[in-house]
């Protein structure tokens, strides 16, 4: 069954392969798979809203065990052309199942309407609920998520994997207080040491000055973003007038 479309499956030459052609118990070759669908959860409540659908907190039924399921509407996808950017993203959660700093991807699978990423829940919140809660944060605290963030970097650009989309948002904290970053739609996949790409994409406070230019970028885009939340952490969150949001 194809990931985006009832019927059919997209080819090379639609612009991509389709994304989902088996359910993941736990997405390594090496483990056995049984199928799981949407009647295997307890969906709880809403915990966050994206372009593309919801995230639910939801338990499984069989070991009550939570995680965060991400709900993405086919049509809104297709709607806005947005394919490619969800393959990137389900193609990037299996390549980083065993990073700490990184969110687990449990399950996948579909229905006729919408697509489910069953994720880590990381209880701990987003850092920009911490940051707009408590202003800044002290020194050492502000260095200890920096440094695991810059571990979580550092792994994706082994895996020649760009992220392009560090910000508050979209770090996570999870019950032990540690860091873990979300959302990999924007995620540049085949960039070496030496590669660059010119995609305009990601928040305006957070983009390198070559990007903003739109000029030629390589990975170290991602060491200027995480400088940005670096002085966020340290000095306070930035005003994010809403026409200014790209992404």
């Amino acid at each position: 069954m194809d990931f985006l479309r009832p019927e059919g499956s997209l080819s090379e030459a639609d612009g991509a392969a389709a994304i989902l052609p088996k359910v993941y118990s736990n997405p390594q070759p090496e483990e056995s798979q049984s199928r799981v669908s949407v009647a295997d959860f307890d969906y709880l409540k809403v915990i966050g809203t994206g372009s593309f659908g919801k995230v639910f907190l939801a338990t499984q039924r069989e070991n009550g065990r939570y995680y965060a399921v991400k709900v993405l509407k086919k049509h809104i996808i297709l709607t806005r052309k947005e394919e490619r950017n969800v393959m990137c993203e389900h193609r990037v959660l299996l390549k980083t199942l065993n990073h700490p700093f990184l969110v687990k991807l449990h399950f996948s699978f579909q229905t006729k309407d919408s697509l489910y990423l069953v994720l880590d829940y990381a209880c701990g919140g987003e850092l920009f609920y911490h940051l707009q809660r408590e202003g800044v944060f002290g020194e050492p605290r502000a260095r200890f998520y920096a440094a695991e963030m810059a571990c979580a970097l550092g792994y994706l650009h082994s895996l020649k994997i760009v992220y392009r989309d560090l910000k508050p948002e979209n770090i996570l904290l999870d019950s032990a207080g540690h860091v873990v970053l979300t959302d990999f739609g924007l995620c540049k996949e085949g960039m070496s040491r030496r590669g660059t790409t010119t995609t305009f994409c990601g928040t305006p406070e957070y983009l390198a000055p070559e990007v903003l230019l739109q000029k030629e970028y390589d990975r170290t885009v991602d060491w200027w973003g995480l400088g940005a939340v670096l002085h966020e952490m340290l000095y306070g969150l930035v005003n994010k007038p809403t026409e200014l949001m790209l992404i």
